[in-house]
């Protein structure tokens, strides 16, 4: 018999393991076999057959559940489909529209930005694409790499996590869709519940509102001012080799073709529509025809809709592709399959996560926690302290996605144990829920813009020719201040039942403030 203080062994040692080996993976798949061990029973003959369990039971058991593999298979799809649009030249012609319009220092900021805002759907693919194509332009108008590696990062994470068609929306909802399954009195789908979270996305909202306070107001504060007054003074802080990167003259990636904006366009937009017509659709099926559309939306079949739009968005860059003659059918299918690649880890990483997650269940880790914690525990509390365990992992991992995995299944269950009263959620107690939901995205984010180890940082120094020493170092005063203010918001909502909107508004006020009192504008000092 298994003790029960056991049940908190996997999540705790895959955490423990993050942090020593930096590598999710890893982590994960020793959290997975310690949860196996624990079950098979806890000898030398159980420790054999629990590794055995990993693949056997415990991963295949994940890839057999059919939302899981509705999640795994819109993740390879629009992936695909944002390899199609790349290697068409859809994409690049959309960007360069933009860049030939800048001409000023906070146009090139604003421009950058946009850009960012405007790739939506995929993390990596807004900092490399706007990253590659404002590089020549931040040359030439004399912005420093770093200022250029901080825009392009700390705009792709938060803007790919709250729109509602993203490669990472697959992820999130498969998550909540794991942890949220044996809630008895959640009448909400999952991807129900990630709308209803995205008032109490703290961080990630309030960093997007930074990052363009900053570039709008061209101020800066911290080694970022310094990093842009040399800038100013000379254009050797973006240098010529980080000009001369993958993209020629007029900003086209290598193997592309010349294609207009709409080929990116139009499949983007398919996408948009063919999710919320297929969410509305199934809600209104399910909650009857006088449901509104936000009623219906949130009761919608999130996983059937996201596969229709995926596919028909990949359909519809692979028509136009070949309509034009821009690529063989050959060549869409391998620029798909280049998109796939992309995601390759991602996905490992959420099998393992929906493997532990079903390791947790099995051993009764939310009731044990929930039992720990006990009925005095302030409830106020939560979001706020699973928002700095959230940063924490994410710090120690360098990975949101990893920290998503960590803690989601442990998190979900227990504050729904916690705040839940006869099996529903009272209306004063949704701020918690959905806010610790938030919490463990926002937090992850956090500590991924502030870690010097994450995948994001890392590819954003280099793309932008910036020292990766140097990116953390100016980006980290800037995360801090979004994180603080997020922190004091949640905490606030928490306490007061503060309107997420309205607080937000006042975490948004927060570090428009700071800039304006701290920011100092680096062409004054040349």
């Amino acid at each position: 018999m298994t003790p029960d203080w056991f049940s908190l062994a996997p999540p705790l040692f895959s955490i423990v393991l993050a942090l020593v080996f930096r590598n999710v993976i890893v982590a994960l798949f020793a959290g997975v076999w310690l949860g196996a061990w624990g079950i098979s029973g806890l000898s030398w003959t159980g420790f054999w057959h629990g590794l055995l369990a990993v693949a056997d039971v415990h991963v295949r058991g994940a890839l057999a559940d059919e939302d899981h593999a509705a999640i795994l298979i819109f993740s390879f799809l629009i992936a695909g489909m944002v390899g199609i649009i790349r290697r068409n030249g859809g994409l690049d012609s959309a960007v360069r529209r933009v860049v030939r319009r800048v001409h000023s220092r906070r146009g090139g900021q604003v421009a950058t930005v946009s850009l960012g805002l405007a790739v939506f759907f995929d993390d990596y693919a807004s900092l490399l694409v706007a990253g590659n194509a404002m590089k020549p332009v931040a040359r030439r108008l004399r912005i420093s790499a770093a200022k250029l590696a901080y825009l392009i990062d700390s705009t792709a994470a938060p803007i790919a996590c709250l729109a509602f068609a993203t490669t990472w929306i697959g992820f999130e909802v498969g998550l909540i869709g794991d942890a949220t399954r044996g809630l008895t009195g959640l009448d909400t789908g999952p991807y129900g519940v990630f709308l209803r979270t995205l008032p109490y996305s703290f961080y990630p909202i309030i960093a997007l509102g930074l990052v363009v306070a900053i570039a709008a107001s061209g101020r800066d504060f911290g080694p970022m001012y310094a990093a842009e007054t040399r800038a100013r003074a000379n254009a050797t802080d973006v240098t010529d080799a980080a000009v001369a990167d993958s993209t020629d003259s007029e900003g086209r990636q290598p193997g592309s073709t010349d294609a207009g904006a709409w080929h990116a366009v139009i499949p983007i937009l398919v996408l948009v529509v063919a999710l919320l017509t297929g969410l509305y659709v199934t809600g209104r099926a399910a909650t009857g025809a006088a449901a509104g559309f936000g009623e219906a939306i949130g009761a919608g079949d999130s996983f059937r809709s996201l596969l229709w739009a995926s596919l028909l968005s990949v359909l519809a860059a692979g028509i136009l592709t070949l309509a034009r003659r821009l690529l063989s059918l050959e060549e869409i299918v391998e620029a798909w399959a280049d998109g796939l690649r992309s995601l390759l880890f991602g996905l490992t990483t959420l099998v393992l996560a929906w493997a532990l997650a079903g390791i947790t269940e099995t051993l009764g880790t939310a009731a044990y926690l929930t039992s720990l914690l006990g009925s005095g525990f302030p409830d106020w509390l939560l979001p706020p302290l699973i928002f700095v365990i959230a940063a924490l992992t994410g710090f120690a991992t360098g990975s949101a996605w990893g920290t998503m995995a960590i803690l989601m299944p442990v998190a979900i269950p227990t504050v729904w144990a916690q705040v839940a009263v006869g099996g529903s959620l009272p209306a004063t107690a949704a701020p918690i829920f959905y806010g610790a939901v938030a919490a463990v995205l926002g937090g992850g984010v956090f500590g991924d813009h502030c870690s010097p180890i994450s995948d994001t940082t890392v590819l954003s120094s280099a793309v932008s020719g910036c020292p990766h020493v140097e990116h953390v170092r100016t980006q980290l005063p800037y995360a801090l201040v979004a994180g603080g203010a997020a922190l004091l918001v949640s905490a606030m909502t928490s306490v007061t039942g503060l309107d997420p909107w309205l607080a937000i508004g006042l975490g948004l006020a927060a570090v428009t403030v700071v800039v304006s009192r701290l920011g100092r504008d680096p062409a004054r000092a040349v």
